[in-house]
């Protein structure tokens, strides 16, 4: 079973809360291009990334990349 990171939340979570790119980009300690690749599907981040990316929405990580199947 491979992962499909295009189905992730990241945008929608960021969104709810207000967040520009850059200023979560920068809550996290990454780039905003990352994070725009990130949100599209293009790349996917490292787990410690996805870690980040959890622990400030507050989420777990299946919830944050849209894991779909176990």
């Amino acid at each position: 079973m491979s992962a499909n990171f295009e189905n992730n939340k990241i945008a929608e979570y960021r969104r709810v809360r207000g967040l520009s790119q850059r200023r979560l980009a920068k809550e996290i300690g990454t780039s905003q291009a990352n994070l725009s690749r990130w949100e599209q599907g293009k790349i996917e981040p490292s787990i410690v990334e996805c870690w980040k990316l959890a622990d400030y929405f507050d989420v777990s990580i299946d919830v944050l990349c849209g894991r779909r199947e176990y």
